[in-house]
C-alpha cells in the first residue's frame, strides 16, 4: 500500500483528488464523532483532516491525555471504518484559534523561552511530546494498513518566521516514525512560501485561502518552478467560514458564493474545507486574535459558519458545496446528511449558592509571595486567580493602579466590589475607600485566552495574572496571597453549598437535575452576566452577556441517565434562580 506525490496524488498507483474536511475531534463530543464523519462522507468527500492540540495532550509537563476528547486513536479508527483518508496536523503549533496556537501555557514558567524556535527548552519540550504522541499514530499510516496519508511539519511557519533550522529539526523528529509524506501549508504569497517551507527536503508544500484560487495556486506555481518540483495544488485550508469574538457580530459567508469558490479550487487541485464542522470551545481553550494594543479573545462556539453548525446540522452552505462537488468530480459518491437530535430538557430551580470568598480557601491552596506571581509561574494554565493581600492605612481612601496584567480584573474592598477594568483600562488608577485601618483586597483576574496567531506568541502578554504588581501611589504593594481557580472536577467537588452567600460578588450556583437519558441540548444564558458551566464536573465553555450568543450548546455526552449536577460560576454580582434548557440556538 503506498501513497505518492507526483504530478498529482496516487493511491497504490491510481490518481485521486482529495476532498477533504477539517474536524477537530477536540471540539466535539466522542458521540458525535461518527456522525459528523458520515456526513463528511455524504457531502462527498475522501478525506478528513485534523489538527492534534499539543495543550490539550499534556495540560502538565510531563503529564498526558489520550481520553475522552483528546482520544485522538478513537477518532482515527471511527475515520478508517467509514473509508476515509486521513491529514494528521501534529505540529507544535496549530493556531487554529486555541488557546496559545496549541502550545501548552507551562512553557511560559521559563523566562527565556522562545517558542517557535531553536531555543533548546522548546526543541526539548517538543521532543519529549513527540516521543510519546507519535507511536501512537504511527499504526494509521497507508504505509502501514491505515488511512494516514500525510503529516504536517509546521502550521503557517512562513507566516511567522524563516527558521529552516527549526523545520528541519521538526522535519527530521517526524521522519523517524512517519513513512508516508510530510508538508507544510502556509498562505499563497511568495514571502510566507520561502520562509515556512523546505524544498530541499521533497516536502510537499501546501496553501491556504478562501478565494482566489488562481492567484494563490499562481504563487505555489512559481514557487515550484523555482525549485525544479513538479507537485500537485492543494489548498489545506479553504477558509469557508471565519470564527467569532466577543462584542462583535457574528461573521457569515453567502453558501452559493463560498461554493464557487470551492468549485475554483477544485478545478485547480485538491482541497480541504476548514471547518466541515466547527464545533466548541469547551473549557477555556478559546483563542485570542491580536487586534493591536487590545486583542479579542473568541467566544465559546466555534461554529465558524461552516457547512455543520456547532450542533452538527447540515447549513444551506452543506447543500451548495455537495453540488458543487458532485458537478466538479462526478465520481464522487454524495448523500443525504444525518440531522442531529436537539431536546429542550425544560426548566430547573437553582438548588444551591455560595460565594467564592466564601470558600476559597477551602477549595484553594493559596500561594504566598512578597509581589504578585502571573499564573504560569504557581504552575495555573487557565481560569480564574484570585491576589489577596491587606492595605493598612491612615487615611479613609487609596489611589491603587495594576501594572500589566492580563486580561479581566475585579476589585474588591472587604468583600464589596470596586471596579472591573479589561484591557486597556487595567492600568487606569482605581480609588478605594477603606473602611478599616487594614482593609482586605481581593483582585480576581480572569484568563480570556492567550493569542494564537501573529507576533504576540512571544511577547510577555502570553503570561497570564499580574504581570508588574499594584501600585499604591508610588508604592508597590506587598505580601500577597495566590488562590488558583482553574475548576478543575477535584476543585469543584471541594464546594460547600451551606456556606455563606454574600451579595454582589462572584458566586457558584448549583443544579440538580435528573434525566430519563443523556440529550443534546442549548442553556439559555440571556439572563446570566459572564462566567462559566459545568456539567458533572465538565467544563462546557464561558458565556458572557456582551456576546453574539446567548446560548451554550451541551452535548448528550457531558450529560448521565440519572441525577446530573450543573455548576454555574457567575462572576457579576448576578442572581440565578433558574437555569432553562431549551432546543434552539439563540443568537444575535
Amino acid at each position: 500500500m503506498k501513497f505518492e506525490i507526483k504530478e498529482t496524488f496516487y493511491i497504490d498507483d491510481q490518481p485521486i483528488r482529495l476532498i477533504s474536511g477539517a474536524v477537530h475531534y477536540f471540539r466535539l463530543a466522542p458521540t458525535e464523532w461518527k456522525k459528523t464523519l458520515q456526513n463528511l462522507k455524504a457531502l462527498g468527500a475522501n478525506c478528513v483532516e485534523t489538527y492534534l492540540p499539543w495543550n490539550l495532550h499534556e495540560p502538565k509537563q510531563g503529564e498526558f491525555c489520550f481520553s475522552g476528547l483528546a482520544d485522538i486513536e478513537t477518532f482515527l479508527s471511527i475515520a478508517e471504518a467509514l473509508d476515509l483518508y486521513i491529514i494528521l496536523r501534529p505540529s507544535p503549533y496549530i493556531c487554529a484559534e486555541w488557546d496559545f496556537g496549541g502550545l501548552p501555557a507551562w512553557l511560559l514558567a521559563d523566562d527565556r523561552m522562545r517558542v517557535r524556535s531553536q531555543y533548546q527548552g522548546y526543541l526539548q519540550a517538543v521532543a519529549a511530546y513527540y516521543e510519546v504522541l507519535l507511536p501512537k499514530l504511527v499504526p494509521y499510516q497507508y504505509t502501514k494498513g491505515g488511512n494516514v496519508l500525510m503529516v504536517q511539519v509546521e502550521n503557517e511557519y512562513g507566516s511567522y518566521g524563516t527558521d529552516h533550522v527549526y523545520l528541519t529539526f521538526l522535519a527530521d523528529l517526524l521522519s523517524r516514525y512517519f513513512d508516508v509524506p510530510l508538508f507544510t501549508s502556509d498562505g499563497g504569497v511568495e514571502k510566507l512560501l520561502r520562509g515556512g517551507t523546505l524544498p530541499q527536503r521533497s516536502i510537499l508544500a501546501t496553501v491556504n485561502f478562501g478565494s482566489q484560487a488562481e492567484g494563490q495556486f499562481a504563487a505555489l506555481r512559481k514557487y515550484q518552478k523555482e525549485h525544479g518540483i513538479k507537485e500537485p495544488f492543494m489548498c489545506m485550508e479553504f477558509w469557508d467560514g471565519w470564527f467569532s469574538s466577543w462584542e462583535k457580530a457574528i461573521i457569515r459567508r453567502d453558501p452559493v458564493e463560498t461554493g464557487e469558490e470551492v468549485r475554483k479550487t477544485l478545478q485547480k487541485g485538491s482541497i480541504n474545507l476548514y471547518m466541515f464542522r466547527g464545533g466548541t470551545n469547551f473549557g477555556f481553550y478559546n483563542g485570542c486574535s491580536d487586534a493591536g494594543v487590545n486583542n479579542e479573545p473568541q467566544i465559546t462556539s466555534y461554529d465558524y459558519d461552516a457547512l455543520l453548525t456547532e450542533w452538527g446540522a447540515p447549513t444551506e452552505k452543506f447543500f451548495a458545496i455537495q453540488k458543487v462537488i458532485k458537478e466538479e468530480v462526478p465520481t464522487a459518491q454524495i448523500a443525504a446528511p444525518i440531522y442531529p437530535k436537539i431536546r429542550g430538557i425544560g426548566a430547573y430551580p437553582i438548588s444551591a449558592a455560595v460565594s467564592l470568598f466564601s470558600i476559597v480557601a477551602d477549595i484553594s491552596v493559596p500561594i504566598r509571595n512578597d509581589y504578585p506571581l502571573p499564573m504560569e509561574k504557581i504552575g495555573q494554565n487557565y481560569g480564574y486567580l484570585l491576589y489577596r493581600t491587606n492595605i493598612a492605612k491612615a487615611a479613609s481612601e487609596a489611589v491603587l493602579k495594576v501594572v500589566d496584567a492580563g486580561d479581566r480584573i475585579q476589585w474588591y474592598v472587604e468583600q464589596k466590589p470596586v471596579a472591573t477594568q479589561y484591557q486597556a483600562q487595567v492600568e487606569s488608577a482605581v480609588t478605594l475607600e477603606l473602611p478599616k485601618p487594614c482593609s482586605e483586597l481581593n483582585l480576581l483576574v480572569e484568563n480570556m485566552g492567550r493569542n494564537n496567531y501573529g507576533p504576540k506568541l512571544i511577547a510577555p502578554t502570553q503570561r497570564k495574572g499580574i504581570r508588574g504588581g499594584v501600585l499604591d501611589d508610588n508604592q508597590y504593594l506587598s505580601d500577597w496571597w495566590h488562590y488558583p481557580l482553574e475548576f478543575t472536577p477535584q476543585q469543584l467537588q471541594k464546594i460547600d453549598f451551606h456556606q455563606a452567600v454574600i451579595p454582589d460578588t462572584p458566586t457558584f450556583y448549583q443544579a440538580i437535575i435528573h434525566l430519563e437519558r443523556p440529550e443534546s441540548t442549548f442553556l439559555d444564558c440571556r439572563c446570566f452576566g459572564k462566567g462559566v458551566v459545568f456539567i458533572n464536573g465538565h467544563n462546557v465553555g464561558r458565556y458572557w452577556h456582551v456576546g453574539p450568543v446567548k446560548h451554550l450548546y451541551i452535548p448528550d455526552y457531558f450529560w448521565q441517565q440519572g441525577k446530573n449536577e450543573v455548576i454555574i460560576f457567575e462572576t457579576e454580582g448576578i442572581q440565578i434562580n433558574e437555569l432553562t434548557f431549551i432546543d434552539t440556538p439563540l443568537m444575535d
